[in-house]
């Protein structure tokens, strides 16, 4: 309802502007011939323009995404409101053919509703109202709203998914608990030594389904605001900070150790700082578990920070797989963090999966007990952030998995470009 009224809205603006402007063209034009009759030389704005400039200046007063479209699709102009929702994406979502085809069949007066979904670079459910106005004599154009049903979809592709991905994943472990709660009831009742150790497994696997439901949930929660763009600005330092606090527990007691070299002046950058977080400890996770190898050897794990290009990530994975990519090419700045192990590396085959949700790659180190979701957020954040995650693994030396963010409005990097080193590889083994 509220997007309807929204709708009738700026269409009555825009007929009420179009009415008070075409007026002002008569004006203006009778103002024209009475300068022309008395010798005035001075011409007046053409009325095209004129009434343009002026639909404009009304249309921008309204608290809406509003775009103003030539008889061809094209844009004239984006108000604030559609800058403030849709950004770059406003071009693409013009290109897309469901509402182009619409805007060219319309005439004079008549209005269209359209559906649409953008893929890339990530997926938003677009809904479409155009109506074509005439501004003058054999002059027209096309006001378009623009509405984000993206949240909507998100919500119902959400519980789609977490039923399905929660009936399958949870299958496993609930079947282990029915069998051992069937054991402790029958053969083991007046056994203490087999009801502790049935005991044990069972919490394991309870703790299994609790680890698989809390990710399922940050899943959910990352792909609701995966098409808003990030307003805050964060520190690199500060992000080091709580990466080093956070992982501490990881870290503790363990066979793992981590090394950061940051330095010292490197510029904030555009982003939400508690997911920035959260991807790097999601790949400081994924270094102590995967890092090590049957010997269960000590885990060394690399925290780099670098200001650099796109381009210059090339050179650091080489033949790895690219997820993400960030529109605008290769010569926008940004931040990018290196997360390295010295463990026993990814064989190629496995890399171009390993975002997808609940792919594993198995073997024989028992810390291996991942559900699979890690890398599918660090994804769909990347993705929020209009970044890149690059991956570079050798089989026997280790992984390196690269996030970079860019820089964003009003972000203001160092005037000197800095390149990032590409001498930077996995740690040797220290053993």
């Amino acid at each position: 309802m509220s997007a309807i009224v929204a709708e009738n809205i700026v269409a009555g603006m825009g007929v009420l502007a179009a009415a008070v402007l075409g007026w002002r063209m008569i004006a203006s034009r009778r103002a024209a011939t009475m300068s022309v009759a008395t010798g005035d030389s001075v011409r007046a704005v053409p009325p095209s323009a004129d009434v343009l400039s002026r639909m404009i200046e009304t249309l921008d007063l309204v608290p809406a995404a509003v775009l103003v479209l030539d008889a061809g699709g094209r844009i004239l102009h984006a108000g604030p409101g559609a800058w403030e929702l849709f950004g770059d994406s406003l071009g693409a979502i013009m290109r897309h053919p469901a509402p182009l085809s619409a805007v060219l069949e319309l005439r004079d007066g008549e209005r269209v509703e359209v559906d649409m979904m953008l893929d890339v670079p990530i997926r938003r459910a677009v809904r479409g109202q155009f109506r074509r106005i005439s501004i003058g004599a054999g002059q027209s154009v096309v006001l378009a709203t623009l509405q984000d049903g993206s949240e909507r979809d998100a919500l119902e592709r959400m519980r789609t998914d977490f039923v399905a991905y929660a009936s399958h994943e949870l299958r496993t472990p609930l079947a282990a608990l029915t069998g051992f709660i069937e054991t402790l009831r029958g053969p083991a009742a007046d056994d203490p030594q087999a009801q502790q150790r049935f005991l044990g497994v069972m919490a394991g696997q309870a703790a299994r389904m609790q680890r698989l439901l809390d990710r399922l949930l940050m899943l959910s929660r990352v792909q609701m605001i995966e098409h808003r763009k990030p307003r805050g600005t964060v520190s690199p330092a500060a992000i080091v900070s709580r990466v080093r606090d956070e992982a501490a527990p990881l870290l503790d007691g363990g066979p793992a150790s981590l090394i950061v070299d940051l330095p010292a002046d490197l510029p904030d950058f555009a982003g939400d700082a508690d997911q920035v977080v959260q991807v790097l400890l999601n790949l400081i996770e994924n270094a102590i578990k995967y890092g090590s190898d049957e010997r269960d050897r000590a885990v060394t794990i690399g925290l780099r920070v670098r200001q650099t290009v796109p381009a210059a990530l090339m050179g650091v994975v080489g033949a790895g797989k690219i997820q993400g990519a960030a529109p605008g090419g290769g010569v926008r700045q940004g931040i990018a963090f290196t997360v390295t192990d010295n463990g026993p590396g990814i064989e190629a085959r496995h890399l171009p999966r390993l975002t997808e949700r609940f792919y594993r790659v198995e073997g024989n180190s028992p810390r291996r007990t991942g559900t699979g979701l890690g890398l599918a957020i660090v994804k769909h954040i990347i993705d929020r952030h209009e970044g890149r995650l690059t991956v570079d693994s050798t089989v026997g030396k280790g992984t390196a998995f690269t996030v970079w963010f860019p820089f964003g409005d009003g972000v203001s990097p160092k005037r000197h470009e800095t390149v990032m080193d590409t001498s930077f590889p996995p740690p040797a083994d220290p053993g």
